[in-house]
């Protein structure tokens, strides 16, 4: 039973770490990457597509994204939805595809994406300490109804804290990572 509830844990856990992750892919860095238009969505025939989905997305250079749609009357929509984004991009496009140069990042830019991914690692680390409550408070009504005994119980909450504090350190070690490719220059 102890066992079920640690792999609900650590399953929950991965999925808190694996968002986390996958937020951090859309922060950009000064580098070009075809990650940071994966949000991007555009009008295809009335419907809100993935980008990924109507066009093929390069990165030739590493400050350059190209993105070459499949049906060349997309152009201008794509080039309309990539303005709109709050990425701060500006692209251009020649008739047969999109050109997306990557500026420099500014120092002030760098810092406010800092603040940004720490801002998303907390709530990381938030929904991380909420599993841990939860599995916490089911491990103590397991105890109130006599089906795990109070050692048990406190050797239950020693290891749902050992797991936590394992994906706390995964995130720790992520926002070192993103931070340490923003701040390179």
């Amino acid at each position: 039973m102890l066992n079920e509830i640690y792999r609900d844990a650590d399953d929950r856990m991965k999925k808190a770490v694996e968002h986390i992750h996958h937020e951090f892919t859309g922060v950009r860095t000064g580098r070009a990457s075809s990650t940071l238009l994966e949000g991007i969505k555009v009008d295809y025939y009335g419907s809100p597509t993935p980008l990924n989905q109507v066009a093929s997305i390069s990165v030739p250079e590493p400050r350059l994204i190209n993105v070459q749609p499949w049906d060349k009357s997309m152009l201008s929509t794509i080039e309309k939805a990539i303005l709109t984004s709050d990425l701060g991009l500006n692209p251009s496009n020649d008739g047969q595809i999109v050109r997306i140069p990557i500026p420099a990042l500014t120092d002030d830019r760098r810092k406010e994406l800092v603040r940004h991914i720490h801002k998303l690692a907390e709530e990381g680390r938030v929904a991380v300490r909420n599993v841990r409550r939860d599995v916490n408070d089911t491990i103590k009504k397991l105890e109130n109804s006599h089906e795990v005994s109070e050692d048990n119980a406190k050797r239950a909450l020693e290891n749902t804290q050992e797991i936590t504090n394992k994906y706390i350190a995964e995130i720790d070690e992520l926002v070192k990572k993103k931070e340490t490719d923003i701040m390179e220059i």
